[in-house]
């Protein structure tokens, strides 16, 4: 899968060989520039008031779709709250939620040219959220961006008691459902690992990642217009509706 950029990124093994994850520094998060660099395995990520860093980390945390499997906690209170899932309905609010300061910090890297530029992907077709809903009250969800059958996870948040694991557990689904052998969750912390991540070599996921890539996209216009019930996605394992 090409894209045309007016930046050719450095190969991560060859200028990072001691694992730093930091590739290159510059460029900017035009469309075109930011899937170059997510079909080359990089992302960008950097704080508001400093240039634009682009990493490759070693090792990389993914998380395997088909092998995935929710807890008995998330399972009851998906059937006790009986929320609503929808797909692509409120992206722009999906990553503001996600730039909002946390708990436990301020600080935030999803800057306003981070928001400008994922919702351009959105309107392109590459960018894509799972929202939780209370009614007509957003709580809970996560957005990243789709390419081939490989889902680039990139932010989640969280309102109300398990509502972004919600949200995971139902791009899961979708995700095994269009046969996506993995998710990307880029670095490992102790929330991804306590939901089933993994961590694998980088060679391995940049070579895994080409042949992911290029194979059918996704298939997202077979959930954006349904909505889903926690209550149903609890009892069958699934997002058939």
């Amino acid at each position: 899968m090409n894209f045309d950029s007016i930046y050719d990124f450095p190969d991560p093994e060859q200028v990072d060989p001691d694992g730093q994850g930091l590739i290159c520094i510059g460029g900017d998060l035009t469309p075109a520039t930011l899937l170059h660099a997510y079909s080359q395995g990089l992302f960008p990520w950097f704080n508001e008031d400093e240039p634009i860093c682009w990493w490759c980390p070693e090792p990389r945390c993914i998380i395997e779709p088909q092998t995935f499997r929710p807890s008995k906690s998330l399972i009851r209170n998906m059937k006790k709250y009986n929320y609503q899932v929808r797909i692509d309905q409120a992206f722009a609010q999906v990553i503001q939620n996600c730039a909002a300061p946390r708990s436990y910090s301020q600080a935030t890297w999803i800057s306003s040219r981070i928001i400008e530029s994922y919702i351009q992907l959105h309107q392109l077709g590459y960018a894509h959220s799972i929202e939780i809903w209370d009614e007509k009250e957003l709580i809970g969800g996560l957005y990243g961006i789709s390419l081939g059958q490989g889902f680039f996870g990139e932010s989640m948040f969280n309102h109300r008691t398990d509502a972004s694991k919600m949200a995971f557990y139902s791009l899961m689904l979708l995700c095994a459902q269009q046969n996506c052998p993995w998710v990307d969750c880029q670095l490992p912390n102790d929330h991804l690992m306590n939901l089933g991540a993994t961590t694998t070599s980088r060679k391995s996921f940049l070579k895994s990642l080409q042949n992911v890539i290029n194979k059918p996209n996704i298939d997202w216009k077979l959930y954006q217009n349904s909505v889903f019930s926690t209550y149903d996605i609890a009892i069958k394992n699934n997002l058939n509706g």
